[in-house]
């Protein structure tokens, strides 16, 4: 068995390839796997690296040997500094008690109740638009998002006399997240006791944000009769209600850190995806129209709904070619090597750091054709079957595979058909739009988009109810 690394791009004796991986990481990876192989050597300061960039190596680091392997430091001390030990930090036993625990909040039957939810918080922020104004669609995407993420997770404009609940979690949330950008960017995160700007926007961001789930989670303990908490029909109810098999429930701190992951996780990666989507629909006003035709033969002008979505195969394909190209999950959590595991005939040694990036695998030619283009046709039944099985990823996989991918999907389905009925989104700005790496992968500076209505005869809003 060869002990030798595999080959790599060329580093300076300091940094390695730090500094050029920061340049772009996502086009540093790319390019990385398509110049030297399926599993790529550097070094990022003084953290040795591998880069799996093969589906069967894939398979190895998260399924076949996935107990050599856990999360890495630096991302479980980034994001546990808000995120606590929820499900995206944890590791081993425990995160599987916490998966089995959090798994029937998120069932089919469950999720399905907020179709309803997601269409008519879509048509409520339309209602804000008007006809030829330009906006930034990221930001709008975001604020959709996270209202209908807080109404299903915790029922947020129920719970507050003052409705500013979901607002105050959204802006913590932001906080936390600019800064652990800053400290991905660093390539370190300094403890929360040093008095510096970021430490004390984040302990802010995290004083305020336990604020108010402590008050949701007493108010609902509160309510309990027998000790048994109302089910209210969002996933806190479903968190509270779970119990593991030794008959224990989650303690009120284990339910503000699924929240908050829950959170995190529901809020960006689906307002990315989004956005995404939006911008690309406008480069191609083929699809754009094909799209269009779609909503228009099987709404006809009525309000999409859960049982419409079977018959809106097209712009299922829209959302996943989207994902395709900018997963927002564009790469996932390093893995820290526990002892030494052998990947594609190499010894990785104990102590190394494996990165494994939905992004790399979506743009290699070998599983996606003229992988640079936006051809949402290729998403057929057969192709996907055809595909192997961590060639394409945007929810992860494994083990770890995203407990909400069934939901996220379900959302972008239902608000991509919600707003591409009524309106079409043209871009407004001269500048190009750019990719940033950050925790998911957003428009560097937003996108300026022009809204423009359609000719389309829309049924009022409904209430808003989880039926």
């Amino acid at each position: 068995m060869a002990v030798k690394r595999p080959s790599g791009p060329q580093g300076s004796l300091i940094m390695g390839n730090a500094n050029q991986f920061r340049e772009d990481e996502p086009k540093f990876l790319l390019e990385s796997v398509k110049t030297y192989g399926d599993l790529v050597y550097f070094r990022l300061a003084n953290m040795h690296t591998y880069l799996v960039g093969h589906p069967d190596l894939i398979r190895e680091v998260l399924v076949t040997q996935s107990d050599k392997f856990e999360k890495a430091p630096l991302d479980k001390t980034i994001l546990g500094k808000f995120l606590g030990n929820g499900l995206l930090t944890s590791d081993g036993q425990f995160h599987r008690r916490q998966r089995r625990l959090a798994q029937p909040a998120f069932h089919s039957k469950r999720i399905q109740n907020y179709a309803g939810v997601m269409v008519d918080y879509a048509n409520q922020i339309m209602d804000g638009w008007q006809d030829e104004a330009v906006m930034d669609i990221t930001h709008e995407m975001m604020h959709l998002t996270m209202l209908i993420v807080s109404k299903t997770l915790f029922n947020a404009d129920a719970i507050t006399e003052s409705g500013d609940t979901a607002e105050t979690i959204s802006s913590a949330m932001d906080d936390f997240q600019a800064v652990s950008n800053r400290d991905y960017q660093r390539g370190f995160s300094l403890p929360n006791w040093i008095p510096t700007a970021d430490n004390r926007l984040r302990n802010r961001a995290a004083t305020e944000f336990n604020k108010v789930m402590d008050q949701i989670i007493s108010g609902r303990r509160q309510t309990a009769v027998n000790g048994q908490v109302e089910d209210t029909g969002d996933l806190l109810s479903m968190l509270m209600l779970s119990v593991d098999e030794d008959g224990e429930f989650m303690d009120d701190k284990q339910l503000r850190d699924e929240v908050a992951t829950l959170f995190a996780a529901g809020h960006e990666t689906t307002s990315n995806a989004l956005s995404w989507t939006w911008f690309l629909l406008a480069q191609h006003p083929e699809v754009e129209a094909k799209l269009h035709a779609e909503l228009d033969s099987v709404l006809a002008g009525h309000q999409p709904t859960l049982a419409d979505l079977p018959n809106l195969p097209y712009t299922l394909q829209v959302i996943k070619e989207a994902m395709r190209l900018y997963p927002p999950a564009w790469i996932l959590n390093g893995r820290l090597a526990l002892e030494d595991a052998e990947l594609g005939g190499y010894i990785v040694p104990k102590g190394s750091t494996v990165f494994v990036s939905p992004y790399v695998m979506h743009h290699l030619p070998q599983y996606f054709d003229e992988p640079e283009a936006f051809k949402p046709e290729r998403f057929t039944p057969e192709f996907e079957k055809s595909l192997p099985k961590f060639a394409y990823m945007p929810f992860g996989g494994g083990a770890r595979v995203c407990i909400g991918n069934a939901f996220a999907m379900m959302e972008a389905q239902l608000l991509l058909a919600t707003i591409a009925q009524k309106y079409r989104l043209a871009l407004a700005q001269t500048e190009p739009v750019r990719h940033k790496a950050q925790i998911t992968l957003i428009p560097e500076n937003g996108i300026q988009m022009r809204v423009m209505e359609r000719e389309t005869a829309v049924s009022p809003t409904a209430e808003l109810s989880f039926a």
